[in-house]
């Protein structure tokens, strides 16, 4: 699988912004699918994580309520909607799949896309 992220900006505190990741390859559907980012000087870690059909979807504390991660295995796409955005949001954000269930842990991750910038300014 290939994945190709896009979306990304810079948006003024309390905006939104839509992340898109394009999957390449006809087993797209048979993948749970997560967002993570990284802050400069910080690790990669989990924003959200959904199932191979988008029936379960888990976030990091830190974004639920606010961001919302979706996907249409018809169109390979897997989707991040964020609203209220903050300025602690900034990082680069990258889409990937996991052949387990939709989970948090990075290294449970085998694809990964090339990384989008999120910049929320105050």
């Amino acid at each position: 699988v290939q994945l190709q992220a896009s979306g990304g900006g810079l948006v003024q505190a309390g905006g939104s912004l839509r992340l898109s990741c394009a999957a390449s390859g006809r087993t797209f559907s048979s993948y749970a699918m997560g967002w993570f980012r990284q802050a400069p000087g910080k690790e990669r870690e989990s924003v959200a994580a959904v199932s191979w059909n988008g029936a379960i979807s888990i976030y990091v504390d830190s974004v639920k309520g606010r961001f919302t991660i979706s996907r249409d295995n018809a169109k390979n796409m897997l989707y991040l909607q964020m609203n209220s955005l903050k300025p602690e949001d900034t990082a680069v954000y990258y889409c990937a799949a996991s052949p387990f269930r939709p989970t948090m842990g990075v290294n449970e991750y085998v694809y990964w896309g090339q990384g989008t910038q999120v910049t929320v300014s105050s």
